[in-house]
């Protein structure tokens, strides 16, 4: 197996029986998103494992190929599309599904493992858990989009055509438009998929009302399950 990716982990309780694997945007880190976990409300529920990993850092195409933490190159931002790093993604969902194997190995199995991800962690949460093998607890997108739709039309397996998908999207984003967020979540129901969908008046950010809905939606899938 090839090195595991850095990252921070927080456990709510010891011996966590779940697990949440939470990808940052471009240019941030594993840190971005730890602030989270106490405001979820998650105290009463089985313990969980969330894991912060850190993406690499690389040359980014559209920011003038400045290096900076990102999970893969984005060559041209525009405001309902993007065109991307394809073989990027693909190695991310690589590094991505290891670390689902390592939380396996510990005691955790897929079905109790939710993938979340925001920007351009999103983009890849939903590649990875949309074609991962064994079915797994959940995926949450944030401010997000599906980056190549033909690999989810390609590889998308039958273990995760029923996965529960938590997505919201800031109406104000100037970042990733909300037209690309709501495009991802129209392709998913066109083929098949349910989605909860969730509105903030905000930027390219999260805001208190989006992490009580994930908290809330966190308990009812580990209620579910």
């Amino acid at each position: 197996m090839a090195q595991l990716l850095p990252a921070i982990e927080v456990e709510t309780t010891s011996n966590p029986q779940y697990a949440v694997i939470w990808l940052h945007g471009l240019g941030a880190d594993g840190s971005d998103f730890e602030p989270v976990v106490p405001e979820l409300g998650l105290d009463d529920q089985p313990g969980i494992r969330f894991i912060f990993p850190h993406a690499p850092s690389m040359p980014v195409t559209c920011n003038g190929g400045y290096v900076m933490p990102a999970w893969y190159d984005i060559i041209t931002l525009e405001k309902n599309s993007r065109r991307v790093d394809e073989a990027g993604i693909v190695h991310s969902r690589q590094a991505i599904r290891q670390l689902i194997e390592r939380e396996n190995q510990r005691g955790i199995p897929c079905e109790r493992i939710f993938l979340a991800g925001f920007s351009q962690g999103g983009a890849v949460a939903y590649t990875t858990a949309l074609t991962h093998s064994e079915k797994l607890a959940g995926l949450i997108a944030l401010s997000t989009y599906i980056p190549v739709q033909r690999l989810l039309t390609d590889e998308a397996t039958e273990a995760n055509k029923a996965i529960p998908v938590f997505a919201a999207h800031g109406m104000d984003d100037d970042v990733v438009a909300p037209e690309l967020g709501m495009a991802a979540r129209d392709f998913l129901l066109e083929q098949g998929y349910s989605v909860e969908w969730h509105e903030y008046p905000m930027p390219h950010s999260v805001c208190l009302p989006e992490v009580k809905a994930i908290g809330k939606w966190l308990k009812a899938r580990i209620a579910a399950g």
